[in-house]
């Protein structure tokens, strides 16, 4: 008997392997990614990712009033839920409040492209990546319909296939989602109480310290010492950094482990010592600019959200 024609290059591999691996019907899932389309879109926007920018184009696009004021009114409205979920993870609100604010503007934005599509475009033709966005493409196809908003087809996201409010891969949904308003549905669109505990949870299980810092600004003198960091986790005791060149400014713990972020601002080069829950934020987009742009959108929410106005947020960051 002839083999199957595939829709999609690998995707008989693809079907055995979930098939193998759930019993779902071999018939059932073709069917469902015979529907699935390649996107040139998808492949065009991954090519340009806006982590590209300098911290000084970047910082803009994320700290504007009207994304600080919408935090704000968004954290006052949901403050009992939110503060609830957050002392249950130890996870401070604001940067939940933060993160759904930096992905999709407080759940208004969350993406057009068929999740579907995104995942079987880039795991399917796109080689520098196929081998990540396959696996959440497998992972997907996998998860038990209550880990989902909704049917498979139906749901939307971002280019790169991550969905609801926090924009969660199918692996972080997978290993991170909760079903926090016992309904026995994860639902990462519809239900705050899912959407909320799930971004806390994940920063949990990724390590986030309570009560610990996240950035510091730092002044560098003449001959501080030139430092690249491959990526954010705390590597040196803070004394050894102002041993290289760069004062806090501000009282910190000299022994507390730290990393240091030179980025381009507005006004030059700014140097930001970072901590263990920097690093936490890194794990859910690696770029340094997010974890920042993160930090300084959760301080802003929370000393508006606490009454303190938002015309001191340069200040006390």
């Amino acid at each position: 008997m002839p083999a199957l024609a595939e829709t999609h290059p690998g995707q008989g591999q693809l079907v055995s392997e979930v098939a193998r691996d759930t019993g779902k019907s071999a018939a059932s899932l073709n069917s469902l990614l015979d529907g699935a389309k390649k996107q040139q879109g998808i492949l065009d926007a991954i090519s340009r990712p806006a982590e590209a920018k300098p911290w000084k184009d970047y910082r803009p696009i994320f700290l504007t009033p009207q994304r600080i004021n919408d935090g704000i009114a968004f954290y006052r409205e949901h403050r009992a839920l939110l503060e609830s979920i957050g002392k249950q993870y130890g996870v401070a609100p604001e940067y939940i409040v933060a993160i759904v604010g930096v992905e999709t503007s407080y759940g208004r934005i969350t993406g057009k492209y068929k999740v579907l599509d995104a995942l079987v475009t880039l795991g399917l033709y796109y080689p520098p990546r196929a081998t990540f966005f396959r696996e959440q493409l497998k992972t997907l196809l996998e998860l038990p319909d209550n880990h989902l908003a909704g049917p498979v087809d139906t749901l939307t996201g971002s280019y790169a296939g991550a969905q609801g409010w926090g924009q969660f891969m199918p692996s972080s949904i997978r290993d991170f989602g909760v079903d926090a308003d016992g309904d026995g549905r994860i639902d990462l669109k519809n239900s705050l109480p899912d959407i909320f505990a799930s971004v806390a949870n994940y920063f949990a299980k990724h390590g986030w310290q309570t009560g610990g810092l996240v950035a510091a600004p730092a002044q560098a003198d003449g001959a501080a010492k030139p430092i690249a960091v491959k990526d954010s986790k705390p590597q040196w005791p803070l004394e050894q950094l102002e041993a290289w060149g760069y004062a806090p400014m501000q009282s910190l713990n000299p022994g507390q482990p730290t990393s240091l972020q030179s980025l381009q601002g507005a006004d030059g080069m700014e140097y930001w010592f970072t901590f263990q829950n920097f690093y936490v934020i890194t794990t859910y987009n690696r770029s340094p600019l997010y974890a920042l742009a993160v930090h300084q959108l959760a301080q802003a929410i929370a000393q508006g959200a606490n009454g303190q106005g938002t015309d001191r947020m340069e200040a006390t960051q």
